[in-house]
């Protein structure tokens, strides 16, 4: 079932599975807020400072990164994806399966935005609920008669319960286990593990280069406006992302998937 409602200031889409699984999801950004499982345990972190009326990007969930990640290049810090108004698209609900798309183009970005980044594209991103596991499906296409160069990241914040006894297993290099801040970029594995107090998720993706981990510690926390000075300890961001900008030639489409399934 699709369905509309309002949060915070924001227009959003609730996509809920004959199991009971939820996803909600802000048209601004088509920023994923919240993830239910059948069993109605959130799985997903959002900060409870975090803006909810459009005026800057939303912390927490997962946010959408186009055409630039963080201050890797001279644009938009994480590009204009995560600050423009997206537009439903095409719906689907077979069996147990529901799913719904969201799509944007140049002409959705604000225009200040736009100055920063004035070629054609078209983005497509569909999030499926099935049983236990949340699939996200990131299209990026070249409208355009020229090459442009991009970098994309599907930003997601975990609710871990507590950050310093969880563990992430399936790196190239190793195990990680977490205590203090870390802002880490790994080669994409196709699979990892997130082991928390309570939880074990397994998390894949195809067509991303890298895996990025982060969590800003208590003295970062306390340096972000929108993050409560002790949300550190309850969230982890684990996210497939391509951090440095390819080429993709006229006419021409990247996709990327991340899914994410709580064993």
């Amino acid at each position: 079932m699709i369905s509309t409602e309002t949060v915070g200031a924001l227009p959003a889409i609730r996509i809920t599975a004959p199991d009971g699984a939820q996803a909600l999801v802000a048209l601004y950004g088509a920023h994923l807020l919240s993830w239910k499982t059948p069993d109605g345990r959130e799985r997903l972190f959002m900060s409870e400072r975090s803006p909810l009326d459009g005026s800057a990007a939303i912390r927490g969930g997962v946010p959408v990164i186009f055409p630039q990640f963080s201050t890797r290049g001279d644009g938009q810090r994480h590009g204009v994806a995560r600050l423009s108004t997206w537009r439903l698209g095409s719906t689907g609900n077979e069996g147990n399966q529901v799913s719904a798309q969201f799509l944007l183009t140049q002409d959705d970005v604000p225009a200040k935005l736009a100055q920063g980044w004035p070629h054609r594209f078209a983005l497509s991103l569909r999030f499926m609920l099935d049983g236990d596991t949340l699939h996200m499906d990131y299209q990026v296409n070249n409208t355009s008669d020229a090459s442009w160069d991009f970098a994309c990241a599907l930003h997601t914040y975990f609710a871990v319960g507590a950050y310093t006894k969880t563990s992430l297993h399936g790196l190239a290099a190793g195990t990680l286990d977490f205590a203090e801040a870390l802002d880490d970029i790994h080669p994409a594995t196709a699979s990892l593990e997130l082991r928390t107090m309570d939880a074990r998720l397994r998390l894949r993706q195809q067509g991303f280069t890298e895996w990025v981990v982060w969590n800003p510690g208590a003295q970062g926390a306390a340096a972000i406006a929108d993050m409560a000075d002790h949300e550190h300890s309850a969230f982890l961001c684990i996210e497939p992302a391509r951090v440095d900008k390819q080429p993709l030639a006229a006419g021409a489409a990247w996709h990327g998937t991340h899914s994410i399934t709580v064993a």
